[in-house]
């Protein structure tokens, strides 16, 4: 089983709990064990599995990309100038793979998938693949 979502963001850079989409996904294919691979189509955009508790860790999060990649480098000579986009999405990657178990994804309690958006705003896909 596969499936596209569409992802709409609405800044520059963003994180977007995405967990809710995925599995409401699961549950509606009835799927109760197996892995889940999710990868982000684009290469200035990916994801990641973080705190989704505290929206402060996302604040953080970006900021420091930002710090370690920032936007306006002289030096850089990619003809977009998204060069920062690029190195943040190599850094959090672009897919990730989780269990499914008793119908839900198994992700600490804390714990939530982001699509990471880096060069936006932007309409976004990301690629959902089941195997059971």
């Amino acid at each position: 089983m596969i499936k596209t979502f569409d992802v709409k963001t609405d800044n520059h850079d963003q994180m977007i709990d995405v967990t809710s989409k995925v599995e409401q996904w699961i549950k509606e294919e009835g799927i109760t064990d197996g892995v889940v691979i999710v990868s982000s189509k684009h290469t200035t955009a990916g994801l990641t599995v973080n705190e989704n508790a505290d929206p402060d860790v996302k604040t953080d999060m970006l900021r420091r990309f930002r710090e370690v990649y920032p936007w306006d480098m002289a030096e850089d000579r990619h003809a977009e100038g998204n060069t920062a986009a690029h190195m943040k999405t190599s850094t959090v990657g672009h897919s990730q793979t989780l269990i499914i178990e008793d119908g839900n994804l198994v992700l600490g309690t804390w714990q939530g998938l982001y699509f990471c958006e880096f060069d936006g705003p932007r309409s976004r896909k990301f690629t959902a693949k089941i195997l059971k």
